[in-house]
């Protein structure tokens, strides 16, 4: 496959800059693949098109405000997003600008707290070792900013801090996030509220979770042409034992299951078993889902809209067909969807 199957053009202006006040007032696109249908709707009605009996799986990882604004040793400003901690204090990260950055430069955040360039990586990430026994994972809601993707445009002051942080830091987060480490928000449960969750399960809805880091994998363009030579970084991954024993319990009743978003997608279809169900426990997804793929777990999919040309989109094609996701995505464009992070949803039964 060429990438330029997966390609399409976005008005700038659909490009959702904000959340909109109610989380589950975003709009749902609802994708038949049986007859090709394409319905609009709202998000709190997704219980219309769900069974009850259905398992809802979640991804509940908890974004930390990796982005950090601070000077390089000599002058200069320096954008630092940790990627990785390797160990306490000790994290690799991808610094902007990082020509001007070898390895023995100093970076300060503030009056107290510095850090060392101790290695890099091909890709321009370098491995910083932070200053102190204090862990800087505790000190990161006071001296970092949640990592909103570059296409959400914010005006910063001279320390990196904006008017929109305290909105950012609640919405930026599923209200089930739970388990600390992601550098990205698994953005397709972002319109859910408590409130609907609670619906759902009344409607006769089993609901469980997983756990996906957001890092890297996700979001690295695929920069070669043919799309099967693009290798995706591996995520950690935990599945629980009560959400691996929901699914098999839910396979072995021949009812759904609807995955809440891409990355617990991938989770479950790297940990599937034969039968349809899944291996508990930790895990690195580095499966990369494309056209072809034969989904072993997933039976539904909740996912939002997604850049042109990313291994996103190649999942929710290799779901529902390029063909019906290029069709859903023409008509998002033409109603004024919300796109990307922000944006709204789409739903493939």
């Amino acid at each position: 496959m060429n990438i330029r199957e997966f390609d399409y053009h976005l008005p700038d202006g659909l490009i959702a800059q904000y959340p909109i006040p109610e989380r589950d007032a975003s709009r749902l696109l609802v994708v038949r693949r049986g007859d090709g249908a394409i319905l609009h709707r709202q998000f709190r009605e997704l219980s219309l098109w769900l069974l009850p009996g259905d398992l809802l799986v979640l991804n509940d990882a908890k974004v930390i405000p990796a982005r950090l604004y601070g000077r390089r040793t000599g002058g200069g400003k320096a954008e630092v997003l940790l990627v990785e901690e390797e160990s306490p204090n000790r994290w690799w990260a991808l610094v902007r600008p990082g020509k001007s950055l070898p390895v023995g430069r100093r970076l300060s955040f503030g009056a107290d707290v510095g850090a060392l360039v101790i290695d890099r990586r091909e890709g321009g990430r370098r491995l910083l070792q932070f200053d102190g026994t204090a862990d800087i994972r505790a000190q990161l809601p006071r001296m970092g900013v949640m990592p909103l993707p570059p296409y959400v445009k914010r005006t910063r002051n001279i320390d990196g801090r904006t008017h929109e942080d305290v909105l950012d830091a609640e919405r930026y987060q599923t209200v089930f996030a739970m388990a600390e480490g992601s550098i990205a928000a698994p953005t397709a449960g972002l319109h859910f509220t408590r409130a609907l969750l609670t619906q759902l399960e009344q409607h006769g809805l089993e609901i469980a979770f997983l756990t996906l880091h957001v890092g890297e994998g996700t979001f690295t363009p695929v920069t070669v042409e043919r799309v099967e030579e693009h290798r995706m970084a591996a995520e950690r991954y935990t599945i629980p034992e009560p959400t691996a024993a929901a699914i098999k319990r839910a396979k072995n009743k021949a009812r759904r299951v609807l995955a809440v978003g891409s990355t617990t997608t991938r989770a479950l279809e790297d940990a599937a078993l034969d039968g349809g169900g899944v291996r508990a426990g930790e895990g690195m997804a580095s499966l990369f889902i494309t056209p072809g793929h034969h989904f072993r777990v997933v039976d539904a999919l909740l996912t939002n809209f997604h850049l042109p040309r990313s291994t996103l989109l190649i999942l929710a094609s290799a779901f529902a067909g390029r063909d019906l996701i290029g069709k859903g995505y023409e008509e998002a464009i033409q109603q004024r969807y919300r796109f990307y992070s922000y944006g709204d949803a789409m739903l493939i039964v």
